[in-house]
């Protein structure tokens, strides 16, 4: 689970903010795990990221600071963009051995960007990184120019020089081995990563179901997050997975063992059928020059035949059928409104856009 707590210690690991493939954390699912402890109290917080979206980032890392009692942030195995603007929010921050810390520049997407889209994205991006620049000044204790510096090139420092930086205040403590469950992480996605992370990563062939190499985004302003996977490579490796699966079920003599594979098993049948969905559906003609409303149609489980339908008639889901419009969506996700990957319960179904998903699905079915 990404999101853990356990008495006084509070586990994140994952992408920060919604990924569909792969674990992740968002701002509501930590605040809700928050209320369950006394805001008194001390708090340690077991943190592994390779970044993810600004508003869920910033938002956490503002919990954090807001608490009454002391909150110790230790970086397990990294703390890389907008997961590094999280550990700012702690009273206290350790690096542990092996671990690694980086900060860069927010990035603005401009996917189908318009003209007004162009002319804003300087200032959106400007602002972003102003916002943070003050941040990471006021926990290293450096100017803000030197900070800005730092941004621009993409740096990185492993657990002694954040700390001679001030983003960390000790290095060790207790070392928890995550090597078990940590996912290997793609350096290559970053354009200034270390060159020892970038030949292991090479070394060791992380990428595809061994890696998120959507990183090099992930300090981007909620927009679509980006992948430097292709839609066949992804299909790809879920379809190796599978067959993967199925080899040792049959091979598994353990009947616990067998059990936990088919239920991964199944979760992969599902994920798999999703990701086809979604592609079928960002394939259809009808979806070009529509991506926004093609993609909150796909997010929300519509079949690719309802999608079309809607599509073609060339109107907003809202007008269409009664219900939220892709925005309404957006913003429910935010708020974790809507129905999360994983089986993760969103917040209750009366936002409507579930019924518009059945009803939309059961029109063309």
């Amino acid at each position: 689970m990404p999101v853990i707590a356990n008495g006084p210690h509070l586990y994140l690991n994952g992408t920060v903010g919604l990924d569909y493939f792969d674990e992740y954390f968002t701002y509501p699912e930590v605040v809700t795990a928050l209320a369950a402890i006394d805001d008194d109290s001390e708090l340690t917080v077991h943190l592994n990221s390779p970044g993810g979206y600004v508003d869920d980032g910033s938002s956490i890392r503002n919990a954090f600071a807001a608490r009454a009692g002391t909150t110790t942030i230790v970086i397990e195995g990294m703390a890389l963009s907008s997961a590094s603007l999280i550990a700012c929010g702690g009273d206290r921050v350790v690096m542990n051995p092996g671990s690694v810390y980086m900060i860069h520049e927010p990035m603005v997407s401009l996917l189908s960007a318009n003209a007004a889209r162009l002319r804003t994205a300087l200032d959106e991006q400007a602002a972003f990184t102003t916002t943070f620049a003050r941040v990471y000044a006021a926990r290293s204790g450096k100017p803000e120019d030197e900070i800005r510096a730092m941004l621009a090139a993409e740096t990185w420092f492993d657990p002694e020089a954040a700390v001679a930086a001030g983003f960390a205040d000790s290095v060790g403590g207790k070392v928890i081995k995550i090597e078990a469950t940590a996912k290997a992480f793609d350096y290559r996605a970053y354009a200034h990563a270390p060159k020892r992370l970038v030949a292991l990563a090479k070394k060791k062939d992380w990428r595809l179901d061994g890696a998120d190499t959507r990183a090099a985004a992930s300090a981007a302003p909620r927009q679509t997050q980006e992948s430097s996977m292709t839609d066949k490579e992804r299909a790809d490796a879920l379809a190796a997975e599978l067959d993967t699966l199925k080899a040792q079920m049959s091979a598994s003599k353990d009947a616990d063992k067998t059990a936990t594979m088919a239920a991964e098993l199944e979760a992969l049948k599902a994920e798999k059928a999703k990701r086809e969905n979604a592609d079928a559906i960002m394939a259809l003609d009808e979806a070009k020059g529509n991506e926004a409303q093609a993609k909150a149609l796909a997010d929300a489980g519509v079949t690719a035949e309802a999608a079309k339908a809607v599509l073609a008639a060339g109107k907003p889901v809202a007008i269409a059928n009664g219900g939220p419009t892709p925005e309404d969506y957006a913003k429910a996700r935010m708020s974790g409104g809507v129905p999360q990957p994983g089986g993760q319960p969103g917040a209750p179904a009366d936002n409507g856009w579930a019924k518009v998903t059945a009803r939309l699905n059961a029109r063309v079915a």
